[in-house]
């Protein structure tokens, strides 16, 4: 059975497990589906109301982006489990003789890049949810505002849990290029992500009184 397919108490269990996955890259994942899953929430709160109206448009669009973006992440849940895998069979290789050494290192680098590609993907579609409650805070129904706050909150962990499952392969690929070109990317993405997030947290706080 997926991973994505798992009660909430076995992922929870499995989670406090010592079981390899799911780990943080997995949690990053349910992090973020369930923080665009409350944009969603929010905008369908909001349809259809004539207080609304004007935002009727807006509504439909971040409703069908935060459905896209929700599954994205829930397959990110497996996919993330799936990528480790190669890289925890490469650990077990010998490295005895520089032959083996060689190999080993090889095939670790490989590994490295396909298990960093889905905490990567993590980071990416929850920074662009966080966007879609930077509307929402100020486009959706006032009587679910706090659901805009409780997404953001979630989202900024997705992005911050993504990231650290990011560096900890990162800082093992030897590609130099390729390390700088992915932190030249997702920096400014967590920095700016995570302020836009403090910001609407703020905005939900001062409007909830």
């Amino acid at each position: 059975m997926a991973i994505v397919d798992w009660s909430c108490a076995k992922f929870v269990d499995e989670t406090f497990s010592k079981a390899p996955a799911p780990g943080g890259g997995g949690v990053a994942a349910i992090v973020g589906a369930l923080g665009t899953a409350l944009a969603g929430m929010v905008g369908n709160l909001t349809t259809g109301k004539k207080k609304y109206a004007a935002y009727e448009g807006d509504i439909q669009r971040i409703l069908a982006e935060a459905e896209a973006m929700k599954n994205e992440l829930m397959a990110l849940i497996d996919k993330d489990a799936e990528n480790f895998t190669p890289l925890s069979k490469v650990y077990g290789l010998p490295a005895n003789t520089e032959e083996e050494k060689a190999i080993k290192n090889e095939k670790m680098q490989a590994a490295l890049l396909v298990a960093i590609s889905a905490p990567i993907e993590i980071v990416r579609i929850a920074y662009r949810a966080v966007k879609l409650h930077e509307e929402l805070v100020e486009k959706g129904s006032t009587l679910a505002v706090s659901d805009v706050g409780c997404g953001v909150v979630c989202l900024k962990a997705a992005m911050q849990c993504g990231w650290l499952n990011v560096q900890i392969n990162l800082k093992s690929i030897t590609d130099a290029a390729y390390v700088q070109s992915v932190k030249d990317e997702l920096l400014p993405m967590l920095a700016e992500g995570s302020k836009l997030c403090d910001e609407i947290y703020e905005k939900v706080t001062a409007k909830l009184g």
